[in-house]
Parts: C-alpha cells; structure tokens; sequence
C-alpha cells in the first residue's frame, strides 16, 4: 500500500480551504508543488475540495461552441477552465473531494502509466473498506470522464482519475463523488456538450446522467461524506502515522500569489474555443 511505497509522504488537507474562488489555483498548487517534490523527493497527498467549478479537458475546450457553453457556466456561478492533466469535464462542488498523490519518479518503475492508477485505486478502495461495498475498476459506458480506470459500485461510477507527468515527478488526481447527487453532476456535464458540441461537432461524449453516483448514495456513508471519505483516504495513505504527524508543514507550500500567478499562466495557456 502507499505508506509501505511512500512511508515519509505528508499530508496537505484542505478540504475546509474556500478562500479561493479561481478552480485553477488548486491544480496549480498541484503543480508547484510536483517541481518540490521533483527535487527532493518527499511524497505529498493534498486532499481539496472546491465550493462551485467546472474543469474541462483539452478536447472539450476546442469543441465549436465550447466558449459560449462556458459562459453558461459561469452565469450559473461557476468557475471554469481548462485542467493540464488530461481527461474531460468534471464538475466541482462542495460534496467532490480531489485526491492527488503527488509522486517522485522512481527509474522504470514509474514508467507505466496503469501502475500510477493502479496505486491510487488501491488507495481509493482502501478508504472505502469498511464500508463493505466493493469498488470496481473498467469503464463504465455514459458516465462523464470516462476511462479504463473509472470506479465504481455495482455498475455505477463515484470516481475518475488522470495523470500529469514533469521531468522528475508526477500527479495522479482522482475526483470523487463523496456526497450529494452524482445524477445531477452527470445532467449537468450532459447539458454542457450539448452546448458546447453545437451544429458543428462530428462527435462528443454522450453523457448518461444515471450511470453516475456518490458514495452518500452508493456506500451510505452520512451525515458527511466527503469528510468521512477524506478521512479513509488520510488513513489509508498514512498508515500508522496519525494526521498531525504527517501534516506538511507551511514552510514547503508555495506562496499564494505564486501560485495565483501560475494558475493565470495556466489559464491563457489553455483558451476554452476551437483554435482559430
């Protein structure tokens, strides 16, 4: 498991962190702080959440009315942009809780991209093991984001994981549907291609709302979900360590307006609309 991988790696929880309304700016931190451990080698599992954002894949933001969607998005109050570590569109809200695992690269063992997702599903049905439900790997036709590494329970799918790969150390980021309706997640990914797709899409991913789930609905994890989530993933990566042992200290995180400044970079560097 990963604290038998990884047994110095430190925790980063901020999962009770809303004071930043840009959805980019986790991913950039994601980013500074891939290049930290690059150099020296100490693992991190940062755990967030954000309170109302909407990230696409590059492949969603060139579809040929994918601007115009977008503004759609942000008039209902989210966040939008486009995320550097591949996938598609995952909505964002209070009841998903991210996962990166943010890895060293270690020769040729880290050289198989299925390894890397491998190790975060085991992480993932790890937290999950009390409550006896049993997670599933395979894509699941319909859902959003769709991959071979979609997890599942009984048919229908609570999480989707990407990668993003620098010189010297890589991320793994999970979204999991913690709490709330992962129907209602779906309908609202669905609503977004159809917009975006416009008269002029050859083909975009066909969304079925219903094939999505949260763990609140699919493990009866309550009355808080994704705290009660974040909590098994904390365990499971830490091992006997306790949380407070593990913390990462506020001397290896970037300042914010670093990072504020990466997630501008990132954002002019991925537009949202077909290149013209």
């Amino acid at each position: 498991m990963i604290h038998n991988r990884f047994p110095g790696l430190l925790l980063l929880d901020r999962m009770d962190d809303w004071s930043e309304p840009d959805v980019l700016y986790s991913f950039a931190l994601d980013e500074l702080l891939c290049r930290r451990v690059g150099a020296d080698g100490v693992p991190v599992l940062h755990l967030w959440r954000h309170p109302a954002g909407f990230v696409m894949g590059p492949r969603d933001s060139r579809l040929p009315e994918a601007a115009r969607a977008s503004r759609e998005l942000e008039r209902l109050g989210l966040s939008v942009a486009v995320r550097n570590s591949g996938g598609a569109a995952v909505p964002l809200d209070p009841g998903v809780v991210n996962v990166s695992l943010i890895l060293p690269l270690q020769g040729k063992a880290s050289a198989r991209f299925e390894d890397d997702f491998q190790l975060m599903y085991e992480l993932i049905a790890a937290a999950l093991a009390d409550t006896g439900v049993q997670v599933d790997k395979g894509e699941i036709v319909g859902a959003y984001c769709p991959g071979d590494y979609d997890l599942s329970v009984g048919g229908r799918k609570f999480c989707g994981i990407a990668q993003r790969r620098l010189s010297k150390a890589y991320i793994v980021q999970a979204f999991v549907n913690a709490g709330g309706s992962g129907e209602e997640r779906g309908r609202l990914v669905r609503q977004f291609y159809d917009a975006a797709a416009g008269p002029g899409a050859a083909s975009y991913p066909l969304v079925e709302a219903s094939v999505m789930a949260s763990l609140e609905e699919l493990a009866e994890l309550w009355p808080d979900a994704p705290r009660l989530f974040a909590e098994g993933a904390a365990s499971a990566a830490l091992g006997p360590r306790t949380e407070q042992e593990a913390r990462l200290p506020e001397s290896r995180l970037p300042r914010p307006e670093e990072i504020r400044e990466l997630a501008a970079t990132m954002r002019s560097r991925y537009p949202i609309g077909p290149a013209q």
